[in-house]
C-alpha cells in the first residue's frame, strides 16, 4: 500500500490563488469563499509540509518564500495532472472530453475565438472551452497561477517572462486607419511622418500603448495623443468620426464601424517588423491531450489567409 498524503488538492488550489493574488482577501473573493477558509487551508498546508510558504507583511500582502516558489511550480503540475486524471476517468474510450482553459489577448479574441469554438465543437464535441479574455500582464498571471492551460497573445512583454515558452503562430504588421474622407484615404501606403500634425487615437492597453507610441516616436516626432480607449472598436469609431488617425494590427473584414462610420486602411511603410502572435505556455508543464488538441486547432486557424 502507498503511504497517505497529508495535504489535499483543495489546499494546493487555495495556495496557488493566494500566491497569484498576493492576498488572502483577494484570493477568497476570486474563489467565492470566506477568507478564513483560505487562511486555514494555507496554514494547514504549511503544517503538513513543515515549511513556511508565505512571508506575511502587514499592509504589503503576501510574499512567497523560496519553499513557496518551489511549491507553486509543483502544485501547478500536480493540479494539471489531477484534472487530466479526472477528465480521462469521465471520458469514453479515446475521445477527448472535459474543460480546457484558454487565455486570449482581448483584441485577438474576435478574430480567433469564433473559429476556435466552431472547429472545436465540430471536431471535439466533448471538450468544453473556458476562455479568459485579458491583456498580456493578466494572461501571464493566469498562466503562472494555472488558471489557463495556455494563452494566445501578442509578443508584448513575454520576453521578460523566463518561465514561459512561446511559439509564434502568426504575424500581424501594423497599419494606419484614417477617416474614409481623409485626403490620404485613397493611398495604398503611408509613412507616419505624414500624419505627424494630426491627433492620434490610442488603443490604451498595457504594452500596446507603448508599442504604438514607439512606432510614432521612431519617425522623430512626438505623438499627439488626443483620445485614448481600451476598446478596439471604439478606436475605429473615433477615427471614422474624423477625430484623428490610429495604428492597429488586426484587420477586420469590413471598413464599417459599429456607429455606421467608415474608415480607410493604409499600409504602414515605416512600421518596422510585424507583431508576433504567440501561443504561450508555462515551461516544463506537460499539456493535457485536450489542451494539445485545442492548441493544434489554433495553429490551423492562425495559418489560414486573413478572413478565411
Amino acid at each position: 500500500m502507498t503511504s497517505p498524503v497529508g495535504f489535499t488538492l483543495v489546499q494546493l488550489r487555495y495556495f496557488l490563488v493566494a500566491a497569484e493574488r498576493g492576498s488572502m482577501t483577494e484570493a477568497a473573493a476570486e474563489l467565492h469563499i470566506a477568507q478564513s477558509a483560505v487562511s486555514t487551508a494555507v496554514h494547514n498546508l504549511e503544517q503538513d509540509l513543515r515549511v513556511q510558504l508565505f512571508i506575511r507583511r502587514r499592509g504589503r500582502g503576501l510574499v512567497l518564500t523560496p519553499a513557496g516558489e518551489r511549491l507553486r511550480q509543483q502544485a501547478r503540475e500536480l493540479l494539471a495532472r489531477a484534472r487530466e486524471v479526472e477528465r480521462e476517468a469521465r471520458g469514453d474510450g479515446g475521445s477527448l472530453s472535459g474543460p480546457v482553459a484558454v487565455g486570449c489577448f482581448v483584441t485577438l479574441a474576435p478574430y480567433y475565438l469564433p473559429a476556435l469554438f466552431s472547429e472545436c465543437t465540430r471536431r471535439h464535441p466533448g471538450i468544453e472551452l473556458d476562455v479568459v479574455e485579458a491583456e498580456s500582464d493578466q494572461l501571464v498571471q493566469a498562466l503562472a497561477a494555472g488558471r489557463v492551460d495556455f494563452a494566445l497573445t501578442y509578443d508584448l512583454g513575454l520576453s521578460a517572462e523566463p518561465d514561459l515558452d512561446a511559439e509564434t503562430v502568426a504575424r500581424a504588421p501594423a497599419y494606419v486607419i484614417v477617416p474614409a474622407g481623409h485626403p490620404l484615404a485613397g493611398r495604398d501606403g503611408v509613412e507616419l511622418a505624414e500624419l505627424s500634425g494630426e491627433p492620434l487615437v490610442l488603443l490604451d492597453l498595457p504594452h500596446s500603448r507603448d508599442y504604438f507610441r514607439s512606432l510614432v516616436a521612431a519617425t522623430g516626432t512626438a505623438p499627439d495623443v488626443r483620445y485614448r480607449t481600451q476598446s478596439y472598436e471604439t478606436v475605429r469609431s473615433l477615427v471614422a468620426r474624423g477625430l484623428g488617425y490610429s495604428v492597429l494590427n488586426q484587420r477586420p473584414a469590413t471598413s464599417q464601424t459599429y456607429g455606421g462610420g467608415e474608415i480607410a486602411e493604409l499600409r504602414l511603410e515605416d512600421g518596422g517588423p510585424p507583431l508576433e502572435v504567440k501561443l504561450a505556455t508555462v515551461g516544463g508543464v506537460a499539456q493535457t491531450a485536450r489542451a494539445r488538441a485545442v492548441m493544434d486547432l489554433l495553429r490551423e486557424i492562425a495559418a489560414r489567409p486573413t478572413g478565411a
